[in-house]
């Protein structure tokens, strides 16, 4: 995303089949807990609860804390390599421009179809027991919100709302579905008929047919005809100033900072591992595989997300409810 370098359940209204392969979301069991975590992780994970209890401490997520939602990432040990479409290319390429939206017209009603999982839920639950300063997050999926949280930087923005660059009017993501499927009858299900469809990241879906593709008619902005983008952050995009200001507003009122399920590849992400280290403050990575901030860690652990948070939320929750009292 950013930068040059190169989501309890809210019930989320369904929008029928949709030919996807990877739809983890509906065909697989929720995240269930510590109950996964082998005696290492559970020692590590002691040491991490040690070391956020010391005062209220801030959460960096990324991609990987949404997989167990079926939400596929970019750079996850499983992830197949891709090239995802930059901001320059969006606004410069018409043609890419078209396979972007076609594709995201199939890949953006399995992400709005996507439920919380146990990681997402944990740290809400860190929240409404005071142990966290605030949550930032790499995610444009929205499932934090839908999990309870409330005091959320979606740093590289949301997938359910559409702005348009020229005028500066936002829609909603539906508002824009509806609009797409009358430009394009029968989009839907001549794309089920072409064959089974993968999920890709940021509401992305791999839709290779030049002909689907071709035939697609994007949608202008229907106040003053401009183009229109969904309003997330695309690789090579600046994040807005007022999301990073605010994110190093809740460092700043951290004792620590929480990374999880981020590879910290972007430096959009990876700027505020750095800041709390530069200001003294401890960071605890937790991650399946390596990431660029490995090296700037207090602690690194690898092991599940969801099950992690689910174990650090009942302890540090019972602390700060202690500390209250």
């Amino acid at each position: 995303m950013a930068e040059p370098q190169p989501p309890a359940a809210s019930g989320r209204p369904g929008l029928g089949l949709t030919g996807f392969v990877a739809d983890r979301a509906r065909n697989s069991p929720p995240a269930s807990g510590a109950q996964e975590l082998d005696q290492q992780a559970s020692s590590e994970l002691e040491q991490a609860a040690q070391i956020l209890s010391a005062g209220r401490f801030a959460v960096l997520t990324g991609a990987g804390l949404s997989t167990d939602s079926g939400i596929p990432d970019y750079r996850g040990p499983d992830a197949p390599q891709r090239n995802p479409l930059t901001y320059q290319q969006f606004l410069g390429d018409e043609s890419l421009r078209r396979r972007y939206w076609a594709r995201n017209q199939l890949g953006w009603r399995h992400l709005r179809r996507a439920q919380p999982n146990a990681g997402h839920r944990a740290i809400a639950e860190l929240e409404a027991a005071g142990a966290i300063t605030g949550l930032i997050t790499q995610n444009v999926d929205r499932l934090h919100k839908d999990a309870g949280s409330v005091n959320v930087v979606d740093l590289h923005g949301r997938f359910d709302r559409v702005v348009c660059l020229a005028c500066g009017t936002e829609f909603s993501r539906d508002q824009i579905a509806v609009r797409l499927d009358e430009f394009n009858p029968g989009f839907l299900a001549r794309a089920e008929a072409n064959g089974q469809i993968d999920l890709a990241p940021d509401a992305d879906a791999d839709l290779d047919s030049a002909e689907l593709i071709g035939s697609f008619t994007v949608a202008p902005c229907e106040v003053c005809g401009g183009m229109l983008k969904p309003d997330f952050v695309f690789f090579g995009e600046n994040v807005p100033k007022d999301r990073v200001e605010r994110s190093f507003g809740m460092l700043a009122e951290a004792s620590a900072l929480l990374v999880v399920g981020s590879s910290l590849t972007v430096m959009s992400g990876l700027r505020f591992p750095r800041h709390a280290v530069k200001a003294g403050k401890p960071v605890v990575i937790i991650n399946r595989g390596a990431t660029r901030g490995d090296d700037l860690a207090t602690l690194k652990i690898s092991a599940g997300v969801s099950e992690s948070l689910s174990r650090l939320a009942a302890r540090l929750s019972k602390s700060a409810g202690d500390q209250v009292q």
